[in-house]
């Protein structure tokens, strides 16, 4: 619903090897000088403002352009996998129950089933993997 059938039919004829994020803009650059030529726009000003806030937002679309560009090296996320199994590891550790109480010789470990630490687990490595 942003553009016409025949604006869309000439978005789709362009040819180009890279995303077409900015061809929206030069067409909106282009209306707007129109518009001011044609009166409908009554200050150089106000098209100053428009064409300003079009192109901070079009800065904005291709800093997002050259972060999707640039891929996530490999080592990052083998850094993110092997930092989520070491808090794993350590969590099933650091979060067992301990009742001094009972007179544990050294404090030994007591063996039981973690089950929000599983879920975080689970919510973790699902994370990682998508």
């Amino acid at each position: 619903g942003f553009m016409t059938r025949h604006e869309r039919k000439l978005f789709d004829d362009l040819k180009s090897p890279h995303l077409k994020y900015w061809v929206p803009f030069v067409w909106f650059g282009n209306l707007a000088s129109k518009a001011r030529k044609e009166g409908r726009i009554r200050d150089s000003v106000d098209l100053q403002t428009l064409m300003n806030e079009m192109n901070k937002y079009r800065s904005w679309c291709s800093l997002l352009f050259g972060y999707d560009w640039v891929g996530i090296p490999l080592v990052y996320t083998q850094v993110v996998t092997l930092a989520v199994y070491t808090f794993f590891f350590a969590c099933l550790i650091g979060r067992q129950f301990l009742d001094t109480d009972q007179g544990y010789q050294g404090h030994d470990l007591d063996i039981y089933i973690p089950i929000f630490t599983l879920l975080q687990f689970f919510f973790y490595a699902g994370w990682l993997k998508v």
